[in-house]
């Protein structure tokens, strides 16, 4: 019985292995497929939408580079959600300085919404524009990253578009845990069924950037379906899908960067806080999500310190799991422009991910919740 099980695991994680590094590859190949250069510097009207909220740090970075773009027509509107600092001091004088830029005040937050959704909707409402891009007071824009986001929803007829940001990693915490947003469409979901598949669970999104056509927007009820989600950006875009529009991930990189978290502690928190929504809530999904990872994932790494004892037939099963989950590992950093040599540390990366898992379950059923932008989310 044991030798069974043990030819099955061998054999079942050098297959797991094979297939990770395929579909990334497949998936980078899918991604840098559709996506088009920016070439429109005319069209639609499009509103970029920015919530803040005790951003005074990152705003005036963000706005002036927004401020910058070659494309001719489009609006900024900024929300401030009752902050604290000196970001509406900012907004002001920036407002003032530019007519493209809009600020408003947010209304008090119901209960039955959290923030940044919120936030969002109020904007949306009052968007003049054809296509809504919604982003983070954190991110820095490239002088084109309207023009691309035109030009690739009018050559794709895409209704949804979102994907990864350029990410700067800069403290040796960012790189074990902002790499994990990567995981789900890097080798998870298979990109290229986003096109052709109606079921939702293919759509992927990144909350720090994501454009959407108003009046598709505005046809779904904007974010009152996923209002009190704190992974609002995915479970936005499966329900745009599943309500029979377009949705598409592309290489968002050379068109918007940012840094998301300054260090170990915020990163966690920020990212950990997502994993169980993500999940539904559901602890057993959890509970299968972390045994797979230990077993599957993280444990043929800690096995090759035990070679010697290992019995031969099993030793290169072994060493190929780990050569191709570096690979795979590497490979998803190169086409992020990310140091490939980060990806030597997938390992504690898995680790990581199992004790954000057990936090994020923790602190949502004890009722604890997370503090975010001074706000409890649970």
């Amino acid at each position: 019985m044991v030798k069974t099980m043990s030819a099955l695991y061998f054999s079942f994680i050098v297959v797991l292995a094979s297939y990770f590094f395929i579909l990334a590859g497949a998936n980078i190949l899918e991604i840098r497929r559709y996506t088009r250069p920016p070439s429109l510097m005319e069209g639609p009207l499009v509103s970029v939408l920015i919530p803040v909220r005790n951003e005074a740090e990152h705003i005036q970075r963000c706005l002036t580079a927004l401020m910058q773009q070659g494309y001719r027509n489009y609006e900024i509107l900024v929300l401030d959600d009752d902050s604290q600092d000196r970001t509406w001091a900012i907004l002001n004088q920036a407002a003032q300085a530019d007519s493209r830029i809009r600020i408003f005040s947010g209304a008090p937050l119901p209960d039955d919404w959290y923030g940044k959704p919120y936030a969002l909707q109020q904007l949306a409402g009052k968007a003049r524009g054809e296509i809504l891009i919604m982003t983070d007071a954190d991110t820095v824009h490239s002088p084109s990253s309207i023009s691309w986001t035109v030009t690739n929803i009018q050559a794709s007829q895409a209704d949804f578009i979102s994907g990864y940001v350029g990410q700067q990693l800069l403290s040796f915490g960012e790189k074990v845990t902002v790499p994990l947003m990567f995981f789900l469409t890097g080798f998870i979901i298979p990109l290229g069924l986003n096109k052709y598949s109606k079921c939702k669970f293919f759509s992927a999104a990144v909350g720090q950037f994501i454009a959407i056509r108003k009046d598709v927007f505005m046809h779904i009820g904007g974010f009152s379906k996923v209002r009190k989600k704190t992974s609002e950006d995915i479970y936005l875009a499966r329900y745009v899908k599943s309500q029979g529009f377009k949705t598409l991930f592309l290489d968002v990189g050379e068109q918007v960067h940012c840094r998301m978290y300054t260090g170990y502690k915020a990163a966690v928190k920020g990212i950990g806080k997502n994993i169980f929504d993500f999940l539904g809530n559901h602890s057993m999904i959890l509970a299968v999500l972390i045994v797979a990872v230990l077993f599957f994932l993280f444990l043929p790494f800690p096995l090759l310190f035990l070679l010697p004892v290992i019995p031969r037939h099993y030793q290169m099963n072994i060493l190929a799991v780990n050569i191709l989950y570096t690979l795979t590992w590497m490979m998803l950093f190169i086409d992020r422009k990310i140091p490939w040599y980060y990806g030597l540390l997938w390992p504690l990366m898995m680790l990581n991910l199992m004790a954000m898992a057990l936090w994020s379950w923790f602190r949502t059923i004890s009722g604890q919740g997370f503090i975010w932008k001074g706000r409890i989310v649970s």
